[in-house]
């Protein structure tokens, strides 16, 4: 009877540090809830860890059992295995298959279910202080920050003040989109018409992307923005800039921005000297998010020449 040769482990364990280390770089090199910078990422990072290691209590035994058993009740001469051709039924085999899955689920399900109500963006437990109120709108390709506290708004920059709760309600004057900044909290949904709320605290003074996560055609890839948390002196600086620095904006200004544009063509359109390279700011008076949140609801659909992206609202940016 021929035997049969197990494989050398050791190249397989190579395999598996080089991917760990992989891993590990890509999670420092990027904008990451495994990095996070606020309490919610924190908390979503536990959360993974805690379900990772509740399901390696079922996956491990079954990695190192299975070549285990192939190994001893192999096809061989002399075998020390026992062969039982009648065997069918094992009352601990089964209590064991099965129960350890049953008791994963239902830790996992407890640990979803408190997870969940935590973690509801629609929950304001994260501080005491008043949180700062942003609107935050989606268009193509790029997202309007609104600050209707301070008159002012931006696109490409999102700046937040350290230590205390952001408020952002969320629409969008286009197609659907997922809003996401990984290192202070999960995506969330918006569409036109409707509005969604998410809130959020960073820690420390940071720089962090957002970005969209739902594909919406050519500038998909650029439609990210800049989060810089900041200390709050510095943030009343940074808003003071804005203020100095920003143009104002109007129902002209916004039509420019609502047109099928990326970030760096809708810069070269309203960019100033002023202004980063990577975003704009803008100064306002009217309830500008009110405006575009109540046109979906005159009861008949939107005429052809207020539909952002369309020929008549705004031609589409030379690609």
């Amino acid at each position: 009877m021929a035997q049969v040769n197990m494989p050398n482990p050791i190249p397989l364990l190579m395999v598996a540090v080089i991917l760990l280390v992989s891993m590990s770089q890509m999670v420092a090199a990027s904008d990451s809830f495994m990095d996070p910078q606020g309490p919610i990422a924190a908390i979503q990072k536990t959360h993974l860890l805690r379900a990772t290691a509740v399901i390696m209590v079922a996956v491990i035994p079954v990695l190192i059992l299975v070549p285990l058993i192939a190994f001893r009740y192999r096809r061989r001469r002399n075998s020390h295995a026992a062969y039982r051709p009648d065997w069918d039924f094992s009352a601990k085999l089964e209590f064991l298959m099965w129960g350890v899955p049953v008791v994963i689920v239902a830790l996992l399900s407890f640990y979803l279910w408190k997870a969940t109500h935590r973690l509801d963006p629609y929950a304001s437990t994260f501080g005491e202080d008043p949180a700062l109120r942003v609107q935050v709108v989606g268009l193509d390709w790029k997202w309007l920050f609104i600050y209707p506290d301070l008159g002012i708004a931006s696109v490409g920059e999102f700046g937040i003040p350290t230590k205390r709760q952001v408020a952002v309600t969320l629409t969008t004057d286009t197609v659907m989109q997922s809003f996401m900044i990984p290192a202070l909290a999960g995506q969330i949904y918006a569409m036109p018409g409707m509005t969604t709320q998410l809130h959020l605290v960073a820690d420390a003074p940071q720089v962090m992307q957002g970005e969209n996560t739902q594909y919406n055609g050519r500038g998909f890839t650029k439609q990210k923005f800049r989060t810089v948390a900041m200390h709050n002196d510095e943030f009343e600086a940074w808003a003071q800039k804005v203020r100095d620095n920003g143009i104002q904006l109007n129902p002209a200004t916004y039509q420019t921005l609502a047109m099928r544009t990326d970030r760096d063509e809708v810069q070269a359109a309203l960019g100033t000297d002023k202004m980063p390279k990577d975003a704009l700011y803008f100064t306002m008076e009217q309830d500008l998010f009110q405006t575009i949140l109540h046109r979906y609801h005159n009861g008949k659909a939107l005429p052809v020449d207020q539909q952002p992206g369309t020929a008549s609202f705004g031609q589409e940016g030379q690609q």
